[in-house]
């Protein structure tokens, strides 16, 4: 069981951004992205999305860094991957 992080390259709002994923439940997400200051609001149906500047703060919170191949991977892997067509039909 682990949260994982990949690197912040994704742009919005004129910052980068990051996803933070566990590739175990959902449960165990929120309760590290409470603990760490990771707003509600920033959660996407299967991540939170979290700003540069909080990256390296949640890695030495314990999430592991991984490259965005192994994050998504580790995500369907963990049965909590939500597809781009299941996102349209929410």
């Amino acid at each position: 069981m682990a949260i994982l992080i990949d690197d912040p390259r994704w742009p919005a709002h004129g910052r980068l951004w990051a996803h933070l994923v566990s590739d175990h439940d959902l449960d165990e997400l929120h309760a590290f992205a409470e603990a760490n200051g990771i707003p509600r609001r920033g959660f996407d149906r299967d991540h939170y999305d979290v700003p540069d500047e909080a990256h390296a703060r949640l890695v030495a919170a314990g999430a592991l860094h991984v490259d965005g191949h192994t994050l998504v991977r580790r995500l369907i892997a963990s049965g909590l991957r939500i597809t781009a067509r299941e996102r349209r039909a929410l």
